[in-house]
């Protein structure tokens, strides 16, 4: 048995473990990192990016269909299935140099590429070497969960592990789950010739801002992809290419695929965390503001952390906890500046609290700016001005945006720096934004705060009239 002594041990290789290695091991912290599957994590190998290179062939599809009004003639695309899949592993191996193994020793991080486990409070074991370590980082994210649907486990079914590597173009692809993953995939499918049912138990894109999220339905359903809500799978039955799902009020929707996309589930169960003394909870490992769990020597970042799961978030939480093991700073992890996006067309992005979670907080102090994005001129040459965008603010600070239309989820990024450093909505509308840009509606929604104060306000009036009448 082999026995390495180190200051940092990084237990997976997915988004957030990479970061806290990458980031050590050039401060001066000696780094082992171990990972028993693909470097990268499910980000890179399953799910932010092969999904956005999907939604892109997607795109490209959609738009040989749609361009009438630009005076082009639409024609019906010819998607070749399999070479849309070997663009997204294109894209992926072209991001994976970044993720490698090599990469990685180059920057003086030792990787073992084993899966680790807890054996004591104080030492990891990973193939035939044992870790002893300062301190330890959990990072081994999460991965797709699958509820026990009676009938499931009689009929092929695809994850977000497996869909991309689907070469046969479904004819029609059940969906279950109507979260951000579940409605991505099925508007880049529908896009790409196949027929499309999501079959969600309660609300499609039940987290969002209703009023915007229904924008985003309306508009997949004007594409042609049935959304069957409040249809909680109760069976599920048939074979390869002929699958059936029956609802618990009867309804039964047939196709020839099926995608599970119900939620993710951390990825805990092999650490062999009860001997190393670490509290779990039903949101994976259970950790107090600075991300430190109930060993102290022991941290947990990105979605094993919990509750927001989204690669950015274990980005954040690296840059935390990198500070506290390094520096010994007291630091603490935020969530109210957390932006996250969903990649349907049109976008659909939030940062903070949505209208009814500010109106929940701060009842009578809130106001809420709104922007439609058909004031929009760019928006309007590109034929995109169906969007809003709202601004929660108490006394004048924003504490929640919300955003649906083109290009929403780079809109949101100014919206999560003006709350991260809690700056008031003036110095939005101080901004000057370059015309014509969709980035505008920032601007405006910003003004749109201030147009009762200034322009609906009879004091205003009376202080100018007077002004006016002195003025040389």
């Amino acid at each position: 048995m082999n026995r390495i002594k180190t200051d940092i041990c990084v237990i997976g290789a997915g988004s957030g473990g990479l970061s806290v290695a990458a980031g050590a091991v050039q401060m001066g912290a000696k780094v082992v990192l171990l990972e028993g599957h693909k470097m990268g994590g499910d980000c890179l190998n399953y799910g932010c990016i092969p999904s956005k290179a999907l939604i892109s062939a997607g795109k490209h599809a959609h738009a040989m269909q749609s361009g009438a009004m630009f005076g082009v003639t639409p024609v019906s695309p010819e998607v070749d299935y399999a070479a849309a899949k070997d663009h997204v592993a294109n894209v992926i191996g072209t991001i994976a140099p970044h993720d490698s193994v090599e990469r990685f020793e180059g920057l003086g991080v030792e990787v073992i590429e084993d899966y680790g486990r807890f054996i004591s409070e104080t030492e990891v074991q990973a193939g035939d070497t044992v870790i002893e370590a300062r301190r330890f980082v959990i990072a081994t994210g999460s991965s797709p969960f699958v509820p026990p649907i009676p009938g499931l486990d009689t009929v092929p079914y695809e994850t977000n592990e497996t869909i991309f590597e689907l070469r046969e173009k479904p004819d029609h692809l059940l969906v279950i789950g109507g979260g951000p993953i579940g409605m991505e995939l099925a508007q880049a499918h529908r896009r790409l010739g196949c027929k499309v049912t999501v079959i969600e138990g309660m609300k499609a894109l039940g987290k969002d801002d209703p009023e915007l999220a229904a924008m985003v339905l309306e508009t997949l359903t004007s594409e042609g992809v049935e959304i069957a809500e409040d249809a909680m799978a109760a069976e599920i039955r048939g074979k390869a290419g002929a699958i059936e799902v029956e609802a618990k009020d009867g309804r039964v929707f047939k196709g020839s695929h099926l995608l599970m996309a119900v939620g993710r589930k951390p990825n805990i169960d092999k650490l062999g965390l009860e001997v190393a003394g670490i509290e779990t909870h039903r949101g994976g490992v259970k950790v107090n503001d600075s991300l430190r769990t109930s060993n102290r020597k022991v941290y947990a970042i990105g979605d094993v952390a919990g509750p927001l799961q989204f690669t950015h978030v274990a980005g954040y939480h690296a840059g935390v906890i990198i500070r506290s093991m390094l520096f010994g700073l007291p630091l603490k992890a935020r969530t109210d500046h957390i932006p996250w996006a969903t990649y349907t067309d049109p976008e659909l992005a939030q940062v903070g609290l949505t209208e009814a979670q500010a109106r929940e907080k701060h009842g009578d102090k809130l106001e809420v700016a709104r922007f439609d994005f058909a004031g929009n001129d760019r928006a309007i040459t590109e034929r995109k001005a169906r969007g809003l965008i709202k601004v929660m603010v108490v006394k004048g600070r924003p504490v929640g945006a919300s955003i649906v239309g083109p290009q929403a989820g780079e809109l949101i990024g100014l919206w999560a720096l003006v709350i991260a450093n809690k700056l008031k909505i003036g110095a939005v509308a101080n901004m000057v934004a370059p015309y014509p840009t969709l980035g505008e509606v920032n601007k405006r929604a910003a003004g749109a705060y201030y147009t009762p104060r200034l322009f609906e306000n009879p004091t205003v009036k009376k202080v100018v009239g007077l002004v006016q009448k002195w003025l040389p």
